[in-house]
Formats: C-alpha cells, sequence, structure tokens
C-alpha cells in the first residue's frame, strides 16, 4: 500500500506545476490547463486523505470539485472563443479591453 504522504507530495508538486504555469504563461489556453492542474492536485489530496481517514466524505467533495471545474472550462472556453474571434489572439497580455 502506498503512503499517503506519497500522494500529498505528488499533489503538491501538481499545485506547484500549476501556479507555475499561470505565473509564467500568458497564452489564455495554458492558463485553464493550469487552473484544471490545481484543481486535479487538490482533489488528489483530498481523496489520498479521505483514503486515510476511510471516510467517503473526500470522494463526494471531489466530485463537486469536478463538476464546478468542469462547467468553469466550458464557460471559459466560450469566452475565449469570443474573445478570439473578434482579437484574433489568445495571449493574456494583448487583450487588455473587451471592447472591439
Amino acid at each position: 500500500m502506498v503512503p499517503t504522504s506519497y500522494y500529498v507530495l505528488l499533489s503538491a508538486a501538481l499545485f506547484t506545476i500549476g501556479a507555475m504555469g499561470m505565473l509564467v504563461r500568458r497564452n489564455a489556453i495554458v492558463l485553464f490547463m493550469s487552473v484544471e492542474l490545481m484543481l486535479n492536485a487538490a482533489n488528489l489530496a483530498l481523496v489520498a486523505f479521505a483514503r486515510q481517514q476511510v471516510n467517503p466524505d473526500g470522494q463526494v467533495l471531489v466530485f463537486f470539485v469536478i463538476t464546478v471545474a468542469a462547467a468553469e472550462v466550458a464557460v471559459g472556453l466560450a469566452l475565449l472563443v469570443a474573445i478570439f474571434r473578434s482579437k484574433r489572439t489568445t495571449d493574456v497580455d494583448e487583450v487588455s479591453t473587451l471592447r472591439g
């Protein structure tokens, strides 16, 4: 059986990679992927602690986090497509206003 500390270390590494992606990259698609990576890192930690405590509440919370993440991706990508149609770029620095 794999110790919980390994899952927590993997979760911390994934969250750090996602946070660095948010801070370093300026492409909106990469920003969305970084947010998803951070949410999945939090989900991994929740499942690991729920397994350690033998309590399904953490897994139920992960289900809701995944649902919210899917809705966030759908709305975010719809906004990204709308902005790309008017500005012709996905670079966050170049899109300073939403006016055409």
